[in-house]
């Protein structure tokens, strides 16, 4: 037995492992491996990979990377084509990034105010164009629109060839007249803006909005056409009842349909501009009315319908749009949305007449004085409407000013300053232009055997635009409906060639689905925790302690990550002059109270608050 436990203590011996004492101890998270790929020189390259197939070994030497590895770990990807900056922890190596994947999967710039944000954006752009410039010898075909809600891009981009600018009050003949014509609202936008009830107003007004960009209810429109479009809408309208069962549903939606028959029959009058045919087709709709009004003349009478003798009505109505020169196809609902021009005044007569053809004119009049508003405020109007003496605004011509033209041969830069947008049509406005530039990039594309057209919608104070929202009530307003407008983009755009670039002070208060699919981050310097740990939960768990500096970050530095860069870096970004930057600077109280700079030339502010009250108020 003692022989045994001598044997055994010196196994125990033997399976030891001499491991080194630390001295000092540092925590690592693996992040890719640097392989070796050739030799020029006397110097070695390295290409770096992400990930990490196998862990180092208990017992495996620590040691600090070479400024040659550093750089070659910020230097490597594919497709570096442009430069944004420089590595302040590796020797000063070039930042440069891949466009494509940039913008391609969309971008958020999130920082606090005053970290260098706007800078930032407007580098981006910038850089991107000159390295397209330099490489094709000529202008590139790019576009980036700017949606500038506080006005700060107006001479940012300037110095490049046709900059499209557009204001709601232009100052100056280089920007243009701000505009985005109410045609080009679809239903939930128009129902947003006029808070429509769901019950009655709502049907009311998408029905109206299909009369409307038919052409139904036109001012200027022959009787010959009115009563084509009048039976048209009579038609819609009654398929509309026929799905809804009201016909034949429970009280009183069958009587309800029979008051609306009697009041159709007054629109139904013999002109002596129609032929006998027309005339004979209007007067077998009126007699078939005038049958269900004798066979429900009795006291107590049933108001229901069969379908039979509805759908014989139906034929009838169809037969006389027939003899108008419409056909089965044009008998379709029209949609809702079609960008087809229109004005308000005949949205208004197109509200007034579906609503008494619906038998619900009494319950409208809240629907309509909002629509007057936007109507008759100079403010809105300027916007919406089309102006006296400029041309007339067309739908490929609006997307060409705003979106961009052939080959970008009208600027490659649109910036849209919002700063002066009434606040009631603020959400809108910025809605309609975001929806307009997705859905364009959507026909695009299947026009063009899938080809996309590569665009970048950036969005300044991106919160303005993406808030938070509570999804679980009836009525959505402006502001929800331009977030869900955005949270698309964010979903769909990159099919579509549309990418995104937000910058916001305020990341907590952005829409999470907007935020979760950015697959790239420019982060400065972020000092709010709530914004930080929501910052934190977007990283992978292994990356999270590169973050920790983000509160103590200087301006101008910025820390890259996602889907733009192999790995998380420290970016000094690229000097931007200062007229290539956007108008943010902190206001200089002291330089205004001592009446000079720090070089000490003169520094006034007059006040003369008779203009300002002039401009305000347009006299």
């Amino acid at each position: 037995n003692a022989h045994n436990t001598q044997k055994e203590k010196e196994c125990r011996i033997l399976v030891l492992v001499d491991l080194p004492y630390p001295l000092r101890k540092m925590s690592l998270n693996p992040l890719g491996c640097l392989v070796y790929d050739k030799e020029e020189n006397d110097r070695v390259y390295y290409k770096f990979q992400r990930g990490v197939e196998s862990y180092p070994t208990v017992g495996a030497p620590v040691i600090l990377p070479t400024q040659h590895q550093l750089q070659d770990i910020v230097e490597s990807g594919d497709n570096r084509r442009v430069c944004i900056g420089t590595s302040p922890l590796a020797n000063g190596a070039k930042v440069m990034i891949d466009p494509d994947r940039l913008f391609g999967r969309h971008l958020a710039v999130l920082g606090n105010t005053g970290s260098g944000k706007s800078c930032s954006v407007a580098g981006l752009i910038r850089w991107s164009l000159d390295a397209a410039e330099k490489v094709r010898h000529s202008q590139p075909n790019a576009r980036f629109i700017i949606l500038d809600p506080n006005g700060e891009y107006s001479e940012t981009f300037k110095d490049k060839v046709n900059v499209r600018i557009f204001s709601v009050e232009p100052k100056d003949e280089d920007i243009q007249q701000l505009q985005v014509p109410l045609w080009l609202w679809n239903s939930s936008e128009w129902v947003s803006f006029t808070q429509a009830s769901l019950k009655t107003q709502r049907p009311t007004l998408i029905q109206a909005l299909r009369s409307v960009r038919e052409g139904v209810f036109n001012i200027e429109q022959s009787a010959h056409q009115e009563m084509k479009q009048y039976l048209r809408t009579l038609i819609s309208i009654t398929q509309i009842e026929i799905n809804s069962g009201s016909p034949w549903g429970n009280f009183p939606k069958a009587k309800n349909f029979f008051e609306k028959l009697k009041k159709w029959r007054i629109g139904l009058t013999d002109q002596d501009v129609f032929d006998s045919n027309q005339q004979t087709c209007l007067t077998a709709i009126t007699d078939k009315i005038t049958h269900f009004e004798q066979a429900r003349s009795a006291q107590y009478a049933i108001f229901d319908f069969d379908r039979t003798e509805i759908n014989d009505f139906l034929q009838l109505l169809k037969t006389a749009y027939t003899s108008f020169g419409g056909s089965a196809m044009d008998a379709l609902p029209i949609d809702a949305d079609i960008p087809r021009p229109f004005s308000g005044e005949n949205l208004l007569k197109s509200i007034e007449g579906n609503a008494e053809l619906l038998g619900v004119s009494e319950y409208i009049d809240t629907m309509q004085m909002r629509i007057k508003t936007l109507l008759s405020d100079t403010r809105m109007k300027v916007l919406t409407s089309q102006i006296d003496g400029a041309k007339e605004m067309t739908l490929d011509g609006w997307l060409s000013d705003y979106i961009g033209d052939n080959n970008a041969s009208n600027g490659t830069v649109t910036v849209i300053d919002l700063s002066l947008v009434p606040a009631e049509i603020a959400h809108i406005i910025a809605a309609t232009i975001a929806r307009m530039t997705l859905e364009s990039l959507q026909r695009y594309r299947r026009m063009n055997q899938g080809q996309v057209l590569p665009t970048v919608l950036v969005m300044e104070e991106a919160h303005t635009f993406v808030k938070r929202y509570k999804d679980d009530t009836e009525y959505h307003n402006s502001s929800s409906i331009c977030c869900q407008v955005f949270e698309k983009i964010a979903r769909e755009g990159r099919k579509f060639g549309l990418g995104m670039m937000l910058s916001s002070q305020r990341p907590s208060e952005l829409s999470p689905t907007v935020l979760s699919q950015c697959n790239s981050f420019l982060l400065h310097r972020i000092s709010n925790e709530r914004d930080q740990e929501l910052i934190h939960k977007l990283v992978p768990d292994n990356l999270r302690g590169l973050l920790r500096d983000l509160p103590s970050l200087p301006s101008k530095n910025a820390i890259l990550l996602g889907w733009a860069s192999e790995l998380p870096v420290l970016v000094q970004m690229n000097h931007l002059s200062a007229e290539h930057r956007p108008r943010s600077d902190d206001p200089d109280y002291w330089n205004v109270w001592t009446g000079q700079d720090q070089n000490g030339n003169p520094v006034a502010r007059e006040v003369n608050w008779k203009e300002v009250a002039d401009d305000w108020q347009q006299v």
